[in-house]
């Protein structure tokens, strides 16, 4: 038998980086070696190992330690912490309007009255949000802790006209109107502006702080602005149509390369032709998009029945999915995935705003000290003791922003170096004549593909079967 202290000349032991796990090796071979159960345990001891101890293995070793002589094995192995899970804002309210005509009290339908949207009261409960779950410590195999992670708290983003409990944990409407989200996510509650009938001259342009409902079509030349949601029951020609949530378009857009149409979050349509579309985050069509400038900050979903791209430039800051792209004729398409210069421009004014907020803090901060040695010496004034409470809000509301904006910074920091989830997904057919880009490296497809997927691998476009 081999004494503790000598299998130190036979066994090694190592950690996993957080004392997890126990590996034991041996460093030298000999094929007479042999050794008790309690010598073994007496050698982990000896290298404070003090919980999760595999018995079986160690009993095996004993036995038949040739089994061991040339892999690692794990000897001991703790309990792993358990991760707490993040809180989350959840709405209390369902965003989807009501679709289909409205029948009236004697029994007629009113085809005008094809949205029924969810209207809110003032004060309504429309957020709240759900605390963090705790996480649960995990155990080292020297018996000492495994810290976990704890789930953040999560924080409202606050938009127009909505009101915050002082616990922060609930959010109601500060006026009747709609609940929109906004780009950043933001919630607002938004007055609703409702044209019934076509934008045209009789109506003229429109520019409203709320939510537009346009109950027929938006014609050529005219504009529709809105700080929320803009929803066209009918269909929009070479118009210009700007909006702070999402626009949605029961018709078509027909542009005529003239006009745009932009949204801080989603456009949501049944076809774009000769259009120019810009969306924060998602444009979604449901049938085509023909010679048209597309530009989303996620992505661009085309995958109906029809689920036509052809023709233009498509470019999504992360997926591009669509049924058939291209056509038999070889038109030149373009599609450009993993292209962000909006989100590169908006972390260069955030940093910029940070660096103000901070300056303003240090300053708040200052003014706070000397308030406060004058608090402490008695010499305060009744105008004096109105500005510290003054100044207080504003450091308390300084370092909301500041988190607010310091959570978004890294957000994007983490979009930015993210080009693995750049792809362009084919559930169909792609053509000869279409242009792929990835970031910074491009692709021609010179013969019809069926059912693929282009994305970034290893310094080139890959192409893999789509699923």
């Amino acid at each position: 038998m081999i004494g503790h202290y000598a299998l130190n000349q036979y066994l090694s032991i190592t950690f996993s980086d957080d004392k997890g796990i126990a590996y034991l090796q041996f460093s030298k071979k000999d094929e007479n070696f042999s050794c008790s159960i309690e010598e073994l345990e007496a050698f982990l001891h000896s290298h404070n190992i003090r919980y999760g101890i595999q018995r079986d293995i160690v009993q095996r070793l004993s036995t038949h330690p040739e089994e061991y002589f040339f892999n690692r094995v794990p000897i001991a192995i703790g309990d792993s912490a358990e991760n707490g899970t993040d809180g989350r804002v959840v709405l209390t309210i369902d965003m989807e309007e009501n679709r289909g005509p409205a029948e009236k009290a004697d029994g007629k339908v009113d085809y005008k009255d094809l949205v029924r949207l969810q209207n809110v009261r003032k004060g309504q409960l429309i957020a709240k949000t759900v605390p963090p779950l705790a996480g649960k410590p995990g155990k080292m195999v020297t018996g000492e802790e495994l810290p976990f992670k704890a789930g953040r708290e999560a924080q409202f983003k606050v938009g127009k006209n909505v009101l915050v409990s002082n616990e922060e944990t609930s959010m109601y409407a500060a006026i009747d109107g709609l609940v929109t989200i906004t780009d950043k996510g933001k919630i607002n509650v938004f007055p609703v502006y409702e044209v019934n009938g076509d934008v045209d001259y009789s109506t003229g342009n429109i520019d409203f702080v709320g939510t537009v409902v346009i109950r027929g079509n938006v014609l050529t030349g005219f504009s529709v602005k809105s700080e929320g949601d803009i929803r066209v029951v009918g269909g929009v020609e070479g118009a210009e149509l700007i909006a702070g949530g999402s626009i949605e378009i029961t018709g078509g857009i027909i542009g005529y390369h003239k006009g745009h149409v932009s949204a801080g979050k989603n456009v949501k349509v049944s076809f774009i032709q000769d259009g120019n579309v810009a969306a924060g985050e998602d444009v979604i069509v449901s049938q085509s998009i023909m010679h048209s400038d597309i530009r989303a900050g996620h992505d661009v979903v085309c995958n109906g029945t029809k689920g036509l791209i052809v023709g233009g430039t498509v470019q999504a800051g992360e997926r591009v999915i669509a049924r058939t792209i291209g056509n038999t004729m070889s038109t030149a398409t373009a599609l450009e995935v993993g292209v962000l210069p909006e989100l590169r421009n908006e972390i260069n004014e955030l940093r910029q705003q940070l660096r103000q907020l901070l300056e303003n803090d240090d300053k708040t901060t200052k003014a706070l000290y000397l308030l406060n040695q004058l608090a402490n010496n008695g010499q305060l004034s009744p105008d004096k003791i109105a500005l510290r409470v003054k100044l207080n809000a504003t450091k308390q509301s300084h370092q909301r922003e500041e988190t607010i904006i310091k959570s978004r910074v890294l957000e994007i920091e983490k979009m930015l170096e993210d080009t693995g989830r750049a792809r362009i997904e084919v559930v169909k057919t792609i053509y000869g004549g279409c242009k792929i880009v990835i970031g910074r490296y491009t692709r021609y497809v010179k013969d019809p593909t069926e059912r693929v997927v282009f994305a970034y691998s290893e310094g080139d476009i890959s192409i893999t079967p789509y699923i």
